[in-house]
């Protein structure tokens, strides 16, 4: 399942999503992982929580970010949740349509049952129609 986290900058969309991880640290079986452009977050998290630096990545275009997100799932069988922050730069899909990207977030979180908590830097109204029902 992704749900989606909406809003333009400056929303608190990124402490949010923090507010979530440590939600989801109280009952978590399995791992979690928490991808960002940046480590400025990192004291932010329990140190169970992986952290994941995108920006350390030479991922050009949205193509490499999604078999990014599909390695993460492949080595990990124990994945319980991932948390996308700043969603639009880590997956170079600012400016861009977000539809095919979402779609194949879905399916991936749907086939690997992983929980998928997405931030995206728009409003609730330039979502895909699909998406919409996703924001929490």
């Amino acid at each position: 399942m992704v749900q989606l986290i909406v809003g333009v900058k400056g929303e608190g969309k990124t402490k949010k999503i923090l507010d979530c991880v440590h939600e989801a640290m109280k009952t978590a079986t399995g791992n979690l992982v928490y991808l960002d452009k940046s480590s400025r977050n990192i004291h932010e998290l329990d140190n169970k929580v992986r952290l994941i630096n995108v920006s350390e990545y030479p991922i050009q275009n949205t193509d490499q970010f999604i078999g990014f997100i599909c390695g993460i799932c492949s080595q990990d069988y124990d994945l319980e949740a991932m948390y996308l922050d700043g969603f639009l730069k880590i997956a170079k899909l600012e400016g861009k349509d977000v539809t095919d990207a979402l779609t194949q977030l879905n399916q991936i979180s749907e086939q690997f049952k992983v929980k998928m908590v997405v931030s995206v830097s728009m409003t609730k109204e330039d979502l895909p129609e699909f998406a919409k029902e996703q924001v929490i």
